[in-house]
């Protein structure tokens, strides 16, 4: 099996160099760019499954260029900050990063982000990931597309990830920190808000109507379910 390839974009050369020796240690295929410009020239080039990329660049904003990416491939992305209000996570996220680590970090906690995001892009037995419909909502895991009347939803692929877990057992309350766990796939201490904000964006690309879903739904002191019933409503 392929070696799995990282991108490893920081201005800081001491920690660029400590995250690409540690990850090149753990059997990854590892390139590191020092800008936003050289990153971009090796993003085409390199063609990166992950991209650990830092938010304050010299010549950009890791924000920018994780949207740059993002309308490139369906890359995932790790972001890397100093910065540790929610709303620069949340501006992360809805962007389209997969994961955000704080600094200073351990290799050993950046190494299981690394393994927990780079699990989604196993294969996994087709009898075990049957294909989903729902009227005219159709979830397709082994291609990993979503289509509503025969139109593809563009979601990234932690979104996939969590629509999928949500749909596969319609009418099953989810707590936050279950979704978490089955999603994320490890525990994240007081980042329960990272589902809302996923769930929202999911929202904006599935529902008739984000201000009164029908598909999922949240439950009020628990966490969000899908409604397969949803699919009756009337849509535009």
């Amino acid at each position: 099996m392929a070696s799995q390839k990282i991108l490893v974009v920081d201005d800081d050369p001491a920690i660029r160099n400590l995250i690409s020796r540690y990850l090149t240690q753990q059997n990854y295929e590892v390139e590191s760019a020092k800008d936003g410009e050289t990153a971009l020239q090796l993003f085409d080039a390199f063609n990166p499954d992950l991209v650990i990329l830092d938010v304050n660049l010299p010549d950009t904003t890791g924000f920018a260029l994780c949207q740059e990416m993002q309308s490139r491939t369906r890359v995932f992305v790790l972001l890397l900050t100093s910065l540790t209000g929610e709303a620069d996570k949340i501006k992360g996220f809805d962007l389209g990063a997969d994961d955000y680590i704080t600094k200073p970090f351990g290799l050993a906690e950046l190494g299981a982000r690394v393994r927990a995001i780079l699990k989604r892009q196993r294969s996994v037995e087709e009898t075990e990931m049957r294909s989903l419909t729902y009227g005219d909502l159709v979830i397709d895991p082994v291609r990993r597309e979503v289509y509503i009347r025969d139109r593809q939803i563009s979601l990234s692929a932690l979104e996939f990830d969590l629509l999928y877990c949500l749909a596969k057992k319609p009418g099953r309350a989810w707590r936050r920190s279950e979704l978490l766990q089955e999603v994320w796939d490890y525990e994240y201490e007081g980042e329960q808000r990272v589902v809302d904000v996923h769930i929202g964006q999911i929202r904006k690309k599935i529902e008739p109507d984000t201000d009164k879903p029908v598909l999922i739904k949240t439950i009020r002191g628990v966490g969000y379910m899908f409604d397969r019933r949803g699919n009756e409503e009337p849509r535009p």
